[in-house]
């Protein structure tokens, strides 16, 4: 164990998006890989070990993470990992272990999207694409808890869903122009796009002057001036996702828990889109 790092059993690990990319070589240009690589980077796990310089945490400590290092080789699809302190914050206590794994990652996108890209207020009117997706039933809760009114898009099954969150839902298509301007007349203050596909495109017709635009999809080429979000790791922010978790005003929806040892099976199920929150692979009987 070097001295400044941290041995953390992972008792779940969230999918991401980006581990199909990396998978498919999307991004090769982009990211060193050392093969055989281990995907994942979210994880909710406890400390077994901490190196003598560590401090912070110590063993049996219950944490979170977003575990990226400068290439793809050692993930989180795995029963341990060594991690820096300062990719840990720890667990929310009212979260159950595949909820707490699918916080980092989506959590901190869009949290940096909501607060820091948008910066989002109260009494904004923010339409969220694909708000029933594992970034965007996030971005509807933390945008909610700043004190705006949220819209949300998705399909005609997410819409229970979304309302859920505490958004008003729409349903994408042809109709979603007419939907959301019934809802705010004047035109909505900010938009972000969780869903790609161009629904970007949507956007000269709903927003009002001055509004702000951001996407996680690289969709800005739909829109001028949209701010592209790329996600980092910050551990204020990391730290503020738990704390609304304990408020009682940000949660994680897993639409499905499945054993390590299914992970390609997850992976196909993310593939397929649909999804609902997040998928998480458990380490059930892991030692």
């Amino acid at each position: 164990m070097f001295v400044d790092l941290v041995l953390v059993r992972i008792e779940a690990a969230a999918l991401n998006p980006a581990d199909l990319a990396f998978q498919s070589g999307a991004v090769d240009p982009l990211v060193d890989s050392f093969f055989p690589v281990t995907p994942g980077w979210d994880l909710a796990g406890v400390i077994e070990q901490a190196g003598v310089a560590t401090t912070g945490f110590q063993p049996g400590d219950e944490v979170i993470g977003f575990v990226r290092g400068p290439a793809m080789r050692y993930g989180t699809y795995a029963q341990k990992i060594s991690a820096e302190p300062r990719q840990l914050v720890r667990k929310p206590r009212n979260l159950i272990w595949a909820q707490a794994a699918g916080l980092p990652l989506a959590g901190l996108t869009a949290y940096q999207a909501i607060v820091h890209s948008l910066k989002v207020t109260a009494g904004d009117t923010v339409l969220v694409h694909g708000a029933a997706g594992g970034v965007g039933h996030l971005a509807v809760q933390i945008a909610i808890a700043r004190g705006a009114r949220v819209i949300g898009t998705g399909s005609e099954a997410s819409q229970a869903f979304v309302e859920s969150l505490g958004a008003t839902p729409v349903r994408y298509g042809d109709e979603l122009v007419e939907q959301v301007l019934k809802i705010a007349p004047s035109g909505v203050d900010a938009v972000l796009d969780t869903a790609g596909r161009g629904s970007l495109s949507t956007t000269r017709a709903l927003a009002a002057p001055g509004a702000r635009v951001a996407s996680i999809t690289r969709s800005s080429t739909d829109y001028e001036g949209t701010i592209d979000v790329y996600v980092r790791l910050d551990g204020d922010d990391l730290t503020r996702l738990v704390e609304l978790a304990e408020d009682g005003k940000l949660t994680v929806h897993v639409d499905r828990v499945f054993p390590l040892s299914q992970a390609a099976e997850a992976q196909q199920v993310l593939a397929g889109g649909h999804v609902r929150g997040k998928i998480v692979l458990e380490n059930r009987g892991a030692v």
